[in-house]
């Protein structure tokens, strides 16, 4: 081979290796830039979001304000949505929620069925998802937080029975259908009043939206049907139990007709003062809340989730983690609602005495 040749194939050489050195130390320089993006990227607070059913009763701005605390507490951000209890606005809020990056999903869904397509939808982008309230069947849902809604029925039927004395016509006044509360509530109620063959239930009624006018109708109806011999009215949530107590204000039936009620709803806690209304119970929304939002910063964080019982969707065992909850009549306002914060003194009583 000649000089002329050999000298040739070494300036190629150089070339390849100057050309390599150059690669080399412009993929070096790009993988330090990413550096702190990509540092970046995994301390940037996580994005949680929480979709509620509806804002329609006042307990739900409770559950919006303790769950949002608690996120930004913890380190992280909410991005929340409710619904109007329509099925189709859930679905939209869901993709919008998606589109946005949460990395978990809190949701109380308007319809405990359909929304197994909401999980599916969001397992597909490797999102977890919180169950919030009420349970969503046939779903491989990561964690469920409710209150003990059978509990619920119960304390509301053995003070009926009480008040009653075991005896005469109760309307059932049920929140809407497909709903894991209503239905546990209902059967929490039913479960007591079995037992007492003098009791009647002679009204027992769906209301889409827990609507509260509706429940006014039925118990409107009811009233007209059986002549105002009507001795308990027992709702599954404050709302609808104010709903009735407007029907027996019209027949002048306050303060002889029983009616009970759950959420303890303001509104509601102020109709037991004023004597309109018997029993409500107390769902502890702080701690529902309060447990949702750290269930959902832990699973963010891919840390192991704490609950106390496991509840069956239809497709698995779901680690649940239940809010406590307790009876409230006139005797016990001031312990339990007044004294707990839950209510303020001025909220429940304003000027009045009592």
């Amino acid at each position: 081979m000649s000089s002329t040749s050999r000298a040739g194939l070494k300036w190629k050489a150089q070339m390849r290796a100057g050309v390599s050195r150059a690669l080399f130390f412009h993929i070096l320089g790009a993988l330090i830039l990413f550096q702190p993006f990509k540092a970046w990227a995994e301390t940037k607070p996580p994005l949680i979001g929480f979709i509620l059913s509806t804002m329609q009763e006042e307990r739900y701005q409770r559950d919006k304000k303790v769950f949002g605390e608690t996120v930004q507490k913890l380190g992280g951000r909410v991005a929340f949505a409710s619904c109007n209890n329509s099925e189709q606005t859930q679905a939209a809020q869901v993709e919008n929620l998606l589109a946005q990056g949460v990395k978990v999903l809190v949701i109380q869904p308007v319809n405990g069925d359909t929304a197994t397509a909401f999980v599916k939808q969001a397992k597909q982008d490797d999102v977890k998802i919180v169950d919030y309230d009420r349970l969503i069947r046939n779903a491989p849902i990561d964690a469920y937080i409710t209150e003990d809604s059978y509990k619920v029925g119960q304390l509301q039927a053995e003070a009926a029975v009480k008040y009653t004395k075991g005896k005469g016509n109760f309307v059932l006044l049920m929140g809407q259908a497909g709903h894991s509360v209503a239905e546990a509530r209902t059967a929490g109620v039913l479960s007591v009043l079995k037992k007492y063959s003098g009791i009647n239930v002679v009204a027992k009624q769906y209301h889409p939206g827990w609507s509260p006018n509706l429940a006014m109708q039925t118990v409107e109806n009811a009233l007209t049907q059986h002549k105002n011999n009507i001795q308990a009215i027992i709702a599954n949530n404050s709302g609808m139990a104010h709903g009735a107590i407007q029907a027996l204000e019209e027949q002048k039936l306050i303060g002889t007709v029983f009616v009970a009620g759950a959420d303890s709803d303001l509104t509601a806690i102020k109709d037991i003062v004023m004597g309109k209304q018997q029993f409500e119970v107390l769902i502890s929304i702080n701690d529902m809340a309060r447990r949702a939002a750290e269930t959902a910063m832990m699973l963010a964080r891919g840390q192991p989730i704490i609950s106390d019982s496991k509840v069956n969707n239809g497709v698995m065992e779901v680690s649940t983690i239940h809010a406590p909850v307790f009876p409230v009549d006139k005797s016990q306002v001031e312990q339990r609602i007044v004294g707990t914060g839950f209510h303020s003194r001025e909220a429940v009583y304003g000027n009045a005495k009592f």
